[in-house]
């Protein structure tokens, strides 16, 4: 006999009961026994494909995690669904489905759950949008769930030549130093033959990208927020000493089964602080200003980007990671990973204790088994602190009414003020090419619009323009604003999520070339120098969104259905207006 009563939970509906003997017969079918059928039955979700390596260890990891939902009275279901990369989805039409994968991802998660009445869920992902997506569908189901990251991928190192230019030779290198190399070849400082030892050497393991970009930075979320297993994120990939976290995740799902422990008891408004605090102090991904409302949204919390913000404004950034500082998601893992990082927080008392975590612990309860320190060189003691204000800073003003948000992380103070006339470019393409050919000036703001996730559509990242902006040495001498995204490798003086996008009418859409752009990331403003009746008038004159070529299709359907990116850029109406709660049906 199962120690479960199954009489409340969902797959009662397909394995209990004479009129359910069809249902087990296909269970027969695929080699479970009695005791198995009528065991509470677990969804072991990956996103396991062969298009990056972020996702190429996602399914040898499940195994572990099933030999633990097995070890606590559970029958695993494996399924996978699909995960877009953004490394090769970057700089072309592909980023375009980015973001839209992201609620695919939710969705498809949801239906299978649904279509088969699975009772709670373990959940692994390994690329940027996949794992927002699988925590949205873990919290819109409130089941009861537990997270796991694939891992980041180990640093590459470059040849010891004297080819290869020297400040490439003497550190890690990432997918971000890839796409700075091309900016570097452009202009004649990188030779082919050492573009051709890097692109070899940058990405030398499966697993995610290194730096502090968004599959690392919403790895972070996921500890801090509770659904996954405290320093669960952090070990390489490639370690196959993983296999523990998988087998432990399994465990804690029966263990959240069993004391009826769901995903909204543990995503609320405090653990969402939480997350925001270490996705601040870590200088991490603009994303997860994104990615966190959108999470919010399937809590039916409000917790919007300029929430979000607001506690980036009023966070210490102490974790030196790329691609603002130095290290790597290894290092940091090194180090004590994201439970030194919260102990650090508490000190300063900018966490909620009380927050129950994927362990059926509360954080603090957690965190008083840390024994280790901040080192002082990855992790800084808190009373020590990079910058005394988070590394990722929310503007808002007559150019971003709606707010916008820039990653501050490694640019020193003087910095974080530009003023300079608008370049204003109608797509990223047209951009890129300017930029290619030095289309642009010193001293400029440049304007990327049409990018936003209905006028784009999709809401793609700018890293091909960003890095090549700095590979040609410009990345200082210039800013950028676009109602797109930027990848989380971006460095330099970049603005995104600009609200409203230019699809709707927002000012970003009125822009003209020699417009005085002022971004102050000290006073949080993103602002343009014209006057109200100005802006009034060329909103009369303005000829409306820009036709794209997606007018058919999973893009279209996205476009036509998200919503603002300040609340998250979501595509339905959350739990606000949920007429039932799945594990209660």
């Amino acid at each position: 006999m199962t120690k479960f009563d199954k009489s409340k939970l969902p797959s009662r509906y397909v394995t209990e009961g004479p009129s359910k003997a069809p249902h087990r017969s296909y269970m027969y079918a695929m080699g479970l026994s009695e005791e198995e059928i009528h065991q509470p039955l677990v969804g072991v979700a990956t996103c396991w494909n062969e298009a990056a390596p972020c996702n190429i260890a996602l399914s040898r990891q499940a195994q572990a995690v099933k030999m633990g939902v097995k070890a606590g009275s559970g029958t695993p279901r494996e399924f996978t669904t699909i995960t877009v990369t953004d490394g090769i989805a970057m700089g072309h039409e592909g980023m375009r489905s980015s973001l839209a994968s992201r609620e695919a991802i939710a969705d498809t998660v949801e239906l299978t759950m649904r279509g088969h009445a699975y009772d709670a869920i373990v959940g692994l992902a390994g690329c940027d949008k996949s794992l927002p997506g699988m925590m949205m569908a873990m919290v819109r189901l409130n089941t009861p769930s537990v997270f796991i990251y694939g891992g980041s991928i180990l640093p590459g190192r470059a040849p010891q030549v004297d080819e290869i230019p020297e400040d490439f030779r003497t550190r890690d290198l990432t997918v971000q130093d890839m796409f700075e190399a091309v900016g570097r070849h452009q202009n004649g400082t990188m030779s082919d033959a050492a573009l051709d030892m890097l692109e070899r050497v940058a990405c030398p393991s499966a697993g995610a990208c290194g730096g502090q970009f968004t599959a690392n930075t919403m790895a972070c979320v996921s500890e801090a927020i509770g659904l996954a297993l405290m320093n669960s994120s952090g070990m390489p990939a490639p370690y196959e000493s993983r296999d523990q976290y998988g087998e432990a995740s399994g465990r804690a799902v029966m263990n959240l089964i069993e004391k009826n422990i769901r995903a909204r008891d543990v995503v609320t408004l405090q653990s969402l602080q939480n997350a925001a605090r270490v996705v601040a102090c870590t200088g991490g991904s603009t994303n997860a200003g994104l990615h966190l409302p959108a999470i919010a949204h399937e809590a039916g919390i409000d917790f919007f980007l300029e929430d979000v913000c607001d506690i980036f404004r009023d966070t210490p950034y102490f974790v030196d990671l790329k691609p603002g500082g130095a290290h790597v998601a290894k290092d940091l893992y090194d180090v004590g990973g994201i439970p030194v990082v919260m102990k650090e927080l508490r000190k300063a008392g900018l966490i909620h204790e009380d927050c129950i975590t994927a362990s059926g612990r509360s954080i603090g309860e957690e965190l008083d088994l840390i024994s280790r320190e901040a080192d002082g060189k990855v992790i800084y003691p808190i009373e020590t602190p990079i910058t005394k204000t988070g590394g990722v800073v929310g503007l808002k003003g007559n150019l971003a009414p709606e707010g916008a948000i820039v990653k501050v992380a490694g640019i020193p103070a003087e910095g974080q003020v530009f003023t300079g006339p608008a370049r204003v470019f109608e797509s990223e393409e047209e951009a890129f090419e300017a930029v290619q050919k030095r289309g642009y000036e010193e001293g400029e703001v440049i304007v990327i619009r049409n990018e936003g996730p209905a006028g784009g559509p999709g809401m793609r990242e700018m890293l091909a323009t960003t890095a090549a902006l700095s590979g040609q040495g410009m990345g200082k001498k210039v800013a950028l604003i676009t109602d797109g995204r930027f990848s989380g490798a971006t460095r330099g003086f970049c603005v995104g999520h600009v609200g409203p996008e230019s699809a709707y009418g927002g000012p970003i859409a009125l822009l003209k070339n020699g417009d005085m752009i002022t971004i102050d990331a000290v006073e949080g403003a993103l602002t343009v120098d014209l006057s109200d009746e100005e802006l009034a008038k060329r909103k009369e004159g303005w000829a409306g969104p820009r036709e794209t070529m997606y007018a058919s299709g999973a893009i279209w359907k996205f476009a036509q259905l998200v919503g603002p990116t300040y609340k998250g850029a979501v595509t339905h109406p959350g739990a606000e207006a949920e007429r039932h709660i799945y594990m209660d049906i």
